[in-house]
């Protein structure tokens, strides 16, 4: 890192600030302005900063490890994710703008009635703002530690004790300084300047990677001759090694729906919540899967594969990403792709730290404990909130040490409550009592999974349908064995949010007013748009991994998911429920 590099970081961070400083005021004024933007979002802003929020330091890191260790095809542990965002962008976005809530777990006691809906409101918002999201948090803090010790930028910071504890107070109290003043304006404006600058950054990195050794066509031949064939494979085959054919079908056919994110989960929920209305609701969740997986997936793929060829035998490949920046970009951009990676880490610590701190001024302070503060009150706790997190974040940060494993951990603790999740807004049976054990059991199984040695010596597939399958077994008689909802607290709900499907049906006959979007309807749609989402990014792959077959045949899938959806959208023909 020369002068000229840290003169861009520089302007980039006070730029950042800046900016955050001058938003300030704007998210003073109330709740609803410093954690839903006053519901006064645009739709493609929204959609951007949903985009940033999944683009975090570790990113990079994470999928250049993937590659290095499972082969292209092991990025279906996050590509199959793909199926949760399709249906939330086509059938969940509307129903939680109608919702009118500033944050997930507020939903609980729309959905649900009595104590029990008011302790697992409180639970949840505990659990999700602290230990889940400081895991969360934590994990993008390592990955900063990565980078900086790699690019050797922590020796110029002239500071005592450790260097990189330092270069992590920084850029976090940075980050705090404009997303604990400005609330969610300021964290969804810096984040479009920031996800701008990190694919900017990304692709910078990818192409001087692929000048290095010659062209995409050169990049694969070296791949074959050093005995990496496999890993240009966008699917994995049975027997293979690398990433066990079981594991993948289970990322296709259970991790997407079990995951405790399954309904599209609370960051995004925030600003599904914040946008004007339900059109725009469904337009900013849209734009956020084309920017995710078919804009942003690519460049850091090719790194990862340069990276086996230019930097053999690493022992952390993880670290691959930033040491192909230090040896490969020349100064100035240098400075501007590390600037990009600190944009990344911002604008999703920034995401984070809102999210967390709305569950404590929310859905804990003014539930339980001052219900009738004042606005100005109500925002001096989430600032405050703010911080906490940060901080608990930051020490938690120290005792990790790989980001592809915490990320899998992530996961793995998630898993198995999304079912439930799902269901609520399609079966009016769902009662509290089965959120309560989903929400209790799926973690206790994941942490099983991971501590006791016979079950850690399972695969990630095997694990993941242990814990799905387990907190099924588990909810679902606890929920036919206690009593379903009031009837009043149904009708309620189902006249504010107006869910689809035949489980409400008889909500319905009591309830009347206009009927919701045939839900079958939605699915066909969210079939059609799943084919193109999925279809471009490995219309892309075909292209990368130098397949014409692959090309040809996701582009057809790409089409003809157009021609399903086009017709889903001027009705086609009429799919009752």
């Amino acid at each position: 890192m020369r002068p000229l590099d840290w003169l861009v970081v520089a302007v980039y961070l006070g730029g950042t600030l800046a900016l955050g400083v001058w938003l300030a005021r704007r998210g003073s004024r109330s709740l609803a302005d410093f954690f839903v933007g006053g519901r006064s979002v645009p739709w493609w802003l929204a959609g951007v900063s949903m985009a940033a929020t999944t683009f975090n330091v570790d990113t990079p890191l994470y999928v250049t490890g993937v590659v290095a260790r499972r082969g292209i095809a092991g990025n279906w542990e996050w590509w199959s994710f793909a199926f949760t965002h399709v249906f939330m962008a086509v059938v969940l976005a509307r129903l939680w703008r109608r919702a009118t809530i500033m944050t997930d777990a507020e939903l609980i006691e729309l959905r649900y009635g009595g104590r029990p809906a008011a302790i697992l409101r409180g639970t949840r918002a505990l659990l999700f703002a602290i230990p889940i999201n400081c895991l969360g948090i934590g994990y993008g803090m390592l990955a900063m530690r990565k980078v900086l010790v790699s690019l050797g930028a922590v020796q110029a910071l002239p500071l005592p004790g450790d260097p990189q504890r330092w270069a992590v107070v920084i850029i976090v109290a940075l980050t705090l300084a404009y997303a604990a003043a400005a609330g969610l304006w300021g964290v969804v404006t810096t984040d479009f300047l920031q996800f701008v600058l990190a694919l900017l950054g990304a692709m910078l990195v990818a192409a001087y990677a692929l000048h290095e050794v010659g062209g995409l066509a050169a990049l694969r031949e070296q791949l074959v001759a050093q005995g990496h064939a496999d890993t240009l494979r966008l699917v994995p085959r049975p027997g293979d090694t690398a990433l066990p054919f079981g594991t993948f079908l289970a990322y296709l056919g259970i991790q997407w729906w079990a995951f405790r994110g399954a309904d599209g989960g609370g960051m995004f929920v925030q600003r599904l919540s914040a946008v004007r209305d339900e059109r725009a609701a469904e337009r900013a969740a849209s734009l956020f899967n084309v920017l995710n997986y078919v804009v942003r997936t690519w460049p850091w793929v090719v790194v990862a594969l340069a990276a086996m060829v230019l930097l053999p035998g690493l022992r952390d490949p993880e670290t691959a990403y930033p040491l192909m920046m230090l040896r490969f970009l020349p100064t100035g951009v240098l400075g501007l792709v590390f600037a990009s990676l600190l944009a990344a880490f911002m604008s999703t610590v920034s995401t984070q730290v809102n999210w967390g701190a709305s569950y404590i001024a929310r859905d804990l302070y003014q539930r339980f404990l001052a219900p009738g503060a004042e606005e100005r009150r109500l925002v001096l706790v989430g600032r405050v909130a703010s911080v906490l997190i940060t901080l608990l974040a930051a020490a938690g940060s120290f005792a990790m040490n790989d980001v592809g494993r915490v990320f899998r951990l992530v996961i793995l603790v998630g898993n198995g409550s999304g079912t439930v999740l799902l269901l609520r807004w399609f079966w009016w049976r769902v009662n509290a009592w089965a959120e309560w054990a989903a929400l209790l059991v799926a973690p206790a199984i994941a942490v099983a999974a991971t501590v006791v040695p016979a079950l850690d010596r399972m695969s990630f597939g095997a694990k993941l349908l242990l814990t799905a399958g387990g907190a099924v077994a588990v909810w679902l008689p606890v929920m036919l064995l206690t009593r379903p909802e009031q009837p009043e607290v149904l009708d309620a709900f189902y006249a504010r949010a107006r869910p689809g499907g035949p489980g409400w049906r008889r909500v319905r006959s009591r309830v009347g007013g206009a009927p919701p979007r045939p839900l079958g309807r939605e699915l066909t749609e969210a079939g059609g748009t799943l084919a193109m989402i999925l279809g471009g990014m490995l219309a892309i792959g075909g292209v990368v991994i130098g397949s014409a077959a692959w090309a040809a045949g996701t582009s057809a899938a790409l089409v003809a998911g157009w021609l399903v959806w086009r017709r889903a959208r001027r009705g086609g023909d009429e799919v009752m429920e």
